[in-house]
């Protein structure tokens, strides 16, 4: 994950997420849901691309290289979320009921994305 895309002009006007409760888990309304969508989609054809690459046999390193800038992508994603996630679920669970669960949640996932 690159301090670049935390640092983002994306990330100026940050409107926070919030959760919703459901009978079957968490529901969360993202708030720049078309972009990240858009991003996503986007990464969805660079893996096309890549799978046409390798049925073509393209050299291997050019292969290599869409494949780091798809995990690059995919990052600057997980990055975004995780951002609305402390600016909007954390935060509210602090401040409604100390948010001890949501920082453990928050703490977890960081552990399990720096791997």
């Amino acid at each position: 994950m690159s301090l670049s895309a935390v640092n983002s002009p994306h990330n100026t006007a940050r409107k926070p997420c919030h959760s919703e409760p459901e009978t079957d888990g968490k529901r969360v309304e993202q708030p720049e849901k078309k972009a990240l969508i858009n991003r996503l989609r986007r990464i969805e054809g660079q893996t096309g691309g890549v799978r046409t690459m390798v049925e073509t046999n393209r050299y291997c390193v050019d292969i290599l290289t869409q494949i780091s800038a798809i995990k690059s992508a995919l990052d600057g994603v997980a990055i975004e979320i995780l951002s609305n996630h402390a600016s909007g679920c954390v935060r509210n669970a602090i401040q409604n009921n100390g948010g001890e669960a949501e920082i453990n949640e928050l703490l977890g996932l960081m552990r399990k994305m720096i791997r």
